[in-house]
This record gives structure tokens, sequence and C-alpha cells, in this order.
């Protein structure tokens, strides 16, 4: 069951690559449905989640909406659907979130920026190229602002993927065919390791989400590991219940097993039992 993983660069012929290789290999792509389950989730409209990702939100939007729960909730259904297989995703941070599953085909699909501006200008149907130029850099700098923010991680390094591919040398359809073969390759195959290592991320992500959607558990933030179905909780919360409470919301995920909290208490609370009530 195939798994690829695209990156999403506004101009360079990504979208055409993903549409191509779910034509031609069989498989579904997965963009949007994330924007609008996510909205769903957070009570929110999906346009909002679309221009916070494009780094079109204004200042007030910016400032009243938990990026981190957008975060949490969209790495929840890029592991979702990488679990089904037979997929495309593009962009949500795909090839960072699945760069430990050795069966997943991450790649980079880009253009050099004069390429990309032209093929703005002409997708708009406009003359203004530094118009054009100017969507391209917000557009750049949004990504590679999130891609930091989220993973550490500097936004188009060449080592974060399987396959850099260059759309101004090479044809969708050479593309295509590259990543497909890529994905039959033994290196990409999926096995019960590989399986066992996105079914334990599947799940930490799951805890994670569930952690930052209860009320008693939204502000914490502690580390969530899991392997078969056990959970372990480890790092540091500010009082006993919040530690019951943080266990008792990761227990009641679906495909938990069994909970190993190991949350420790913050020093101050030891000596000030008033620090959170």
């Amino acid at each position: 069951m195939p798994v690829i993983a695209l990156t999403q660069e506004m101009g360079s012929l990504a979208k055409d690559v993903a549409l191509r290789l779910a034509q031609e290999g069989g498989l579904e792509v997965m963009r949007n449905e994330v924007a609008e389950t996510v909205a769903g989730r957070m009570h929110v409209p999906a346009s909002l989640i679309r221009r916070l990702r494009e780094g079109k939100a204004g200042l007030v939007e910016r400032m009243s909406t938990d990026t981190q729960q957008v975060a949490l909730f969209s790495a929840e259904e890029v592991f979702a659907n990488a679990e089904r297989g037979n997929v495309v995703l593009r962009g949500w941070g795909a090839t960072c979130l699945l760069r430990p599953v050795q069966h997943v085909v991450r790649v980079r699909v880009t253009r050099p920026f004069e390429a990309r501006v032209a093929w703005l200008m002409e997708h708009l149907g406009t003359e203004d190229r530094d118009a054009a130029e100017s969507e391209l850099r917000r557009s750049d700098s949004a990504h590679a602002s999130r891609m930091n923010a989220q993973f550490g991680v500097t936004w188009g390094d060449p080592l974060l993927y399987d396959l850099v591919l260059n759309t101004d040398r090479m044809t969708v359809d050479t593309c295509t065919e590259l990543i497909l073969q890529a994905s039959r390759r033994p290196e990409f195959q999926e096995t019960p390791q590989s399986r066992a290592v996105l079914a334990g991320l599947a799940l930490s992500a799951r805890v994670r989400a569930a952690l930052k959607a209860n009320e008693a558990t939204q502000n914490v933030d502690v580390q969530v590991d899991a392997h078969e179905g056990r959970v372990t909780l480890s790092g540091i919360v500010v009082n006993d219940r919040e530690k019951a409470d943080t266990a008792r919301v990761a227990s009641t995920v679906a495909g938990v097993g069994k909970v190993e909290n190991k949350l420790r208490l913050m020093a101050i609370t030891r000596k000030f039992t008033y620090a959170k009530t």
C-alpha cells in the first residue's frame, strides 16, 4: 500500500504530479480534507485554517487561533491517512511527520522561481510581475516559517526527502513515473517493522490531539510515546490532579491498551501546594 508524501510549493506543479499519481497509481490524494476536518474540530471556518497555513491570516486571526491545536489535529489526520495507505499526502508537513516511516516515499517537487512566477501570472491572468513575485515570496516565507517552527527544519533542505524533482527539467509524466518506480523498490516496501513505527506515531498523535481537545489537559505539554498499544507519558506537570487527568484522557483514546504514567511534578508544587488548584 504505497504512501507518498509530497511538498506543497506554489507554482511547482506538485498538484499536477499528485493528481497524475492518483490516476496512474490508483491512489487517493489528501490535502483540502485536512483543513475541513481540523476546522470542524475547532469549530472555525475551513477558510481560516487555510489562511493560517498560507500566511494570509490577519493579526487578530493569528492571535485568537490556537496554532498548536491546528498542528496537532492536522498531524493526527496525516497519520490516519498514512495508516490507511494507497495515498498521496500533499503538504501539511507530511514529509517531516512521516520521516521515521521507512516505507513512505518523501518527495519535493520544485521549480525555479522565475518559472513559478510565469506560472502564477498565467494562472491569475495578470501581467503584474511584481505582484506575482510578492505572492510567491509570501507563500514561501509562510511555508519556511511553519516548517521551522513545527519541526525545527529548514524548508527545502534536500536531505529531508528521498527524491527532489525539478519540473522545469522533467515533465509531470516523468516525475510521476519516477515516484511510482521508487514506491515499488524494496527500500519502500511496507514491513511489519515500518508498519509498527507508523502505528506508534499515529497513536501518539491521537493521544496528543485528545489531550489538546480536553479542557482539563489542553495546556499540558508532555512527551507521548506509543508502541503496540502501550502509551508512555513523560515530562513535568504542575500537580497530582493534572497528572491523573493526563493519564485518564490518554487511556480513553482508541487503540490505547495501557498507559505508563512517568509524569513528574514540578518541584515548586512540593513546596507551594497552592501553585495550581
